[in-house]
């Protein structure tokens, strides 16, 4: 069954393996939902994932992060969307809960965290927002 959103569906996939305290959740992969996690990871929301081969196909696992029993993330929300794209440009790019939080853009030079695109001076679309 084809995905409409799929970094929605990874997000989603991610919210409620930690609602249910799950260490690993699975989801198809695709590039771009690996440059997302390669930021979640660098930005320490993440303990990391590995791209396997179940029958055929080709998965990420995600290994969750929890500090004291609690998701080391909070919240965890899709921005920009198929039916209305959000754009910005370098100046109006978000701070997340005074800077505690990241959003992560997708720009000409790659899918970043918005410290990492201002410090580039590239805008983009605002895929997602985490604290």
């Amino acid at each position: 069954m084809p995905i409409n959103d799929p970094l929605g569906d990874l997000l989603a996939r991610i919210r409620n393996a930690q609602m249910r305290i799950k260490s690993k959740v699975s989801s198809p992969n695709s590039k771009l939902r690996e440059r997302v996690l390669e930021v979640l990871k660098s930005e320490g929301y993440i303990r990391g994932y590995a791209v396997v081969e179940r029958e055929g196909r080709s998965e990420i696992e995600i290994e969750l992060k929890y500090f004291d029993g609690a998701p080391v993330i909070r919240e965890l929300e899709r921005i920009s969307k198929p039916g209305r794209r959000v754009y910005t440009s370098v100046r109006n790019l978000p701070r997340i809960n005074n800077g505690l939080g990241v959003a992560i853009v997708s720009t000409p030079k790659g899918v970043m965290a918005d410290h990492d695109a201002r410090d580039a001076n590239v805008g983009g679309e605002i895929l997602c927002t985490v604290f």
